[in-house]
């Protein structure tokens, strides 16, 4: 589960609130050892991928850094060559 959550900091164009989600959803299915929380713990589960979207809004907003921003266009594609020479596609 944990391969699906992407560094978001420094990239053009910024993080959207999807994938801040996306990411807190990640976090809290790891952690919580579920990708679909029982109904008793439907509640809980949700208002922990809300505040942990909130606070990671919070830190990206207040990063610092003075790298030039990454493009996401151009990492994909890095990621996409690496996939074929790890996985014998090239």
């Amino acid at each position: 589960m944990c391969r699906n959550i992407r560094t978001l900091h420094n990239y053009e164009p910024h993080a959207t609130s999807e994938e801040v989600h996306a990411a807190a959803l990640q976090y809290v299915r790891k952690v919580s050892g579920s990708t679909k929380p029982a109904k008793a713990n439907e509640d809980a589960f949700e208002a922990a991928v809300h505040e942990i979207a909130h606070i990671t809004q919070h830190l990206l907003d207040s990063l610092v850094t003075h790298a030039p921003a990454k493009h996401r266009d151009e990492e994909a594609a890095k990621a996409r060559a690496r996939a074929a020479v790890r996985f014998g596609t090239a």
